[in-house]
């Protein structure tokens, strides 16, 4: 008998889409080499990894919302592994946190120095991630921000018990001593226009000005006072300006910002800034600006809401009343806000899965309280447009190339919330990416150079030790990240405290390192069958090659199959080979690049 392969062309692409953690990220971090790294005790390793194709690694490694999460395999065994706390766990040895900004500069050599100027506008995280790359590539980008202080959203959306201040300014400080320039209080429409930045000598404009407009919602009493959108609260309550909710509070929405407001408005910092993005942001919030009561308001039930479930979970266990399927009809008062009526929700989606909520008739009812907080979404202020400027989607948003980034103007590109509406940080950070990407190639006429910056550079292959029983292996539960104790968190800096050493080696160690695969070398096995035997996961299998479609042998053949998706790369089989045709090699990510397979020792 000869030995056959299934149909599936395994190429360079294959591996890729075969690191599932990888094509995730939005910037293609490499998660699973440097939670590998943190496993073999190499940290500086696992940081240089982290923060190869992001230049916010740490600021990431507290709010990123982790889709590289999501798509981890080791979720369909258990729960996925904690790749966003093992982030932070590597910034904290070797990133800002441990005074090592320096280390921006050996993580992204810079091109020689161009004479092109390019203005970004807007200091948020696409505009930041943009001008970060672009001061690689060697040019000189000038960054324009409306605030007093750069961070956008960043800033201004994420509350400081999720994000340390100290934090975000080490990483834009590194950023800038890179060679940008930041140019703040300078708002798009008032100080400058696109055409004044052509007029003054800018190569290209990168427009990441974020979504900072409330929107708003069309019910009777929204202009009594005590009726706030969560935006401006939010931005108020960052500034330290005083805002008087009362003590009981309601906040109309189910998304994330409704939560941290929320949260804060509980807490009595006056003084102290904190926002954030979403609708439980806001009931965060109002806690911890002293409300005695704090209820949500959502139009969804707890599996609709489109917060995220530890948002919920959090603000939960902060006393946060969660208040499902109930739509606000109108705000009552005569001058001052002193109730919220609410009806029913029958259906939030219709038949075809559109957003087209239904209520309940005659199921009016008045729910008092002192304040209302409106985080019903957001999107972009387009007030600055000019005849002949950008265009406008029929979104609101500016309408752009989605490969490219660029808008209907030559030479002016847009990303982030802007472009997009509100989104997650690490796709904002994709976007400046692009954006940067994008702008070498139209001044270039060439490509960028991408293996410093790319994040699929060759990396070093790191051999972690499982023992001999894989039952143990794949029985080892999440390591909770450490947070700080419901009864202190008042007043607390940072809630979740994050993990020890010994709590990130054995998180890490979870891994199924998804970059290691199982390869054969057909022209020694013998159809033995000892890998199918010792196998714990049942993921390899020897059958007839004619059951497998697109293989059409031209005699009786075996195939022997193995399953990606459920190989937890244990390497029993490689060990228990006879003829050692099988091996375990590790994949370097190189993109469209020839394979590269490296043999793993044992």
């Amino acid at each position: 008998m000869s030995v056959a392969f299934t149909a599936h062309p395994v190429d360079a692409s294959w591996f890729d889409d075969n690191v599932p953690c990888t094509r995730a990220c939005p910037v293609l971090t490499n998660a699973g080499r440097y939670v590998a790294a943190i496993a073999a005790g190499d940290d500086a390793l696992a940081y240089d990894i982290a923060r190869l194709p992001n230049p916010f690694p740490s600021i990431c490694g507290r709010v990123c919302a982790a889709p590289c999460e999501l798509a981890c395999r080791r979720g369909a065994i258990d729960e996925p592994i904690a790749i966003r706390a093992l982030k932070r766990y590597a910034c904290e040895q070797h990133g800002v946190e441990a005074g090592a900004a320096s280390a921006y500069a050996a993580a992204a050599p810079r091109a020689p120095r161009r004479d092109e100027r390019v203005a970004i506008v807007g200091a948020g995280p696409a505009g930041l991630a943009c001008a970060h790359d672009l001061a690689t590539y060697g040019f000189q980008p000038v960054v324009f921000e409306a605030q007093e202080r750069p961070g956008g959203m960043m800033v201004l959306g994420i509350p400081p018990y999720r994000l340390r201040r100290d934090l975000i300014d080490d990483e834009i400080r590194a950023i800038l001593d890179m060679g940008v320039e930041l140019r703040t209080e300078q708002a798009l429409g008032r100080d400058f226009s696109l055409a004044s930045l052509r007029d003054d000598g800018f190569s290209a404009v990168f427009l990441g000005i974020g979504a900072t407009r409330a929107r708003e919602l069309q019910i009777p009493g929204v202009e009594l006072d005590g009726v706030l959108n969560a935006v401006d609260f939010l931005l108020n309550a960052n500034l330290g300006y005083a805002v008087d909710l009362g003590e009981d509070v309601i906040v109309v929405g189910g998304g994330n910002v409704a939560l941290d407001a929320a949260r804060t408005a509980l807490r009595d910092l006056a003084g102290v800034g904190e926002t954030s993005t979403t609708a439980f942001d806001v009931a965060r919030t109002a806690k911890r600006l002293g409300a005695r009561r704090v209820r949500v308001i959502a139009l969804e039930n707890r599996t609709e809401m489109p917060a995220h479930e530890f948002e919920i979970e959090e603000a939960e266990v902060e006393g946060i009343e969660i208040n499902g399927r109930l739509g606000p009809n109108r705000i009552v008062g005569t001058s001052h806000v002193t109730g919220l009526e609410t009806v029913d929700v029958a259906s939030v989606f219709d038949e075809t899965g559109r957003f087209n909520p239904s209520f309940v008739p005659d199921t009016e009812r008045v729910l008092e309280c002192d304040s209302v907080i409106l985080a019903i979404g957001q999107s972009p202020d387009l007030s600055w447009r000019k005849e002949g400027d950008v265009e406008a989607s029929p979104r609101g948003t500016i309408a752009i190339d989605t490969e490219t980034l660029a808008t209907s103007v030559t030479g002016v590109y847009a990303g982030g919330d802007v472009a997009y509406g509100p989104r997650n940080l690490i796709d904002a950070i994709a976007d400046g990416r692009r954006a940067a990407a994008s702008i070498y190639e139209q001044l270039t006429g060439a490509k960028p150079e991408r293996p410093s910056l790319s994040g699929r550079r060759m990396l070093p292959i790191v051999s972690v030790t499982r023992g001999p029983d894989a039952a143990t292996y794949t029985e080892r539960s999440r390591v909770a990240v450490p947070a700080e104790a419901t009864e202190r968190r008042i007043g607390s800096p940072e809630i979740e405290l994050g993990y020890t050493t010994e709590q990130a080696r054995e998180e890490a160690g979870r891994c199924l390192q998804c970059f290691l695969n199982i390869n054969l070398d057909p022209s020694i096995c013998i159809l033995c069958g000892g890998c199918v035997d010792v196998c714990p996961e049942h993921c390899i299998r020897i059958v007839p090659a004619e059951d497998i479609g697109g293989v059409a042998p031209e005699r009786p053949s075996s195939a022997l199959i193995l399953q990606e998706e459920r190989c937890i790369r244990c390497a029993l089989c490689v060990d228990r080979c006879p003829t050692n045709a099988l091996s375990l090699d590790g994949w370097s990510e190189a993109s469209s690049a020839p394979i590269a397979l490296v043999p793993v020792g044992s």
